[in-house]
């Protein structure tokens, strides 16, 4: 008989889980029910009962580990923690939000418990021949389906894979684990992080704006226009809530002496060599739709596209929706009536 814990941490805040958590909630509350197994819930955090008090509404058990030394992340600490957790627990199924929290200490867990681990996890189901999980691989253009006997088995969820957990608030009940920590050696003085609307990667936002190479190339002046380009982007941004996202050909003018974006990075990058973002919806500007690049799009449910070039990649299906037009002033009009809104938005 399968027993299921679902290891969780609470967010920076400290009193809440972050998103990814309350997704890997949804999929053990799911997967227990598939398989009519008990099913334990871990929370991790400076402040534990406050989090653990959103899950009551699961009706599961809930262990708890907390203190000012488990408020931030550590991998000493963290890894003791959920280490407690398991061996309190006792399961042979164990489900991790593949946050940086704590994909850097889950295959440690596993090792010290003496089970087996796999990392990516976007979906789960209950068959005849047991339990199997699947996951991408070669930049989400391979997807396979993976079975394993040894357990304990812990597997990593990636986030944006399924809705997350919501159910009615209360007091829940809560066991405390005691935690032997080992000598720490690092210890957190503060977090430095940019101002929100300096932030231009937002994974959790609705919508994914990609610019191209396009922005800083000749237009129909034949200038470029590369400060213009950046101010038109960064006021979408910030009126919007938008993630940015950028083509290869873009973020590698850095390293060619050409005319670049200056809060571009190859972090931005989306693609076959970039990052495959899970958004409801993405825009494309100048970029032309090629698919070492649309292969990062993979999840992205609605994508429409700008580009003056009416045979362009995104015109062979790549997009919901072409718009054969000038980018610079598709992009001015919008910010004019994202700004309106905004007042509107103010005054009210």
């Amino acid at each position: 008989m399968e027993k299921i814990l679902v290891l969780t941490h609470v967010d920076e805040a400290g009193n809440s889980m972050p998103k990814a958590a309350l997704e890997t909630v949804a999929a053990g509350v799911e997967l227990s029910k598939s398989l009519g197994a008990a099913l334990t819930i871990g929370v991790i955090g400076g402040d534990a009962q406050a989090a653990a008090n959103s899950l009551v509404a699961t009706g599961a058990r809930i262990l708890a580990v907390s203190g000012t030394e488990f408020a931030q992340a550590r991998y000493a600490s963290d890894a003791a923690a959920c280490e407690a957790i398991c061996r309190a627990a006792a399961p042979t199924l164990i489900l991790a939000p593949s946050t940086s929290r704590f994909a850097r200490v889950i295959p440690g867990v596993a090792h010290r418990i003496g089970g087996v681990v796999d990392t990516h996890i976007s979906a789960m189901t209950n068959g005849d021949g047991g339990i199997s999980v699947g996951r991408w691989f070669y930049r989400q253009r391979v997807e396979a389906v993976l079975r394993r006997e040894p357990r304990p088995w812990f597997m990593l969820l990636d986030s944006g894979t399924r809705a997350p957990w919501s159910g009615e608030a209360g007091a829940a009940t809560v066991e405390n684990v005691a935690v032997t920590l080992p000598a720490l050696h690092t210890t957190v003085s503060g977090v430095r992080a940019p101002k929100q609307d300096e932030q231009t990667i937002r994974p959790d936002a609705k919508l994914l704006f990609v610019a191209g190479a396009g922005w800083t190339k000749k237009q129909s002046d034949g200038q470029v226009h590369a400060s213009e380009a950046e101010s038109t982007i960064l006021n979408f941004l910030r009126n919007s809530g938008a993630s940015l996202g950028s083509s290869k050909s873009l973020v590698d003018q850095s390293g060619e002496n050409q005319v670049v974006l200056k809060f571009m990075s190859h972090l931005n990058q989306v693609g076959q060599t970039g990052s495959t973002p899970r958004h409801p919806k993405g825009l494309s500007t100048c970029c032309h739709g090629e698919e070492p690049h649309v292969v990062g799009w993979r999840f992205i449910n609605e994508r429409r596209a700008i580009n003056l070039d009416p045979n362009c990649g995104w015109a062979r299906g790549k997009a919901d929706v072409l718009y054969v037009a000038d980018a610079f002033k598709v992009m001015a009009k919008l910010n004019e009536l994202l700004a309106v809104r905004k007042a509107k938005a103010t005054e009210a």
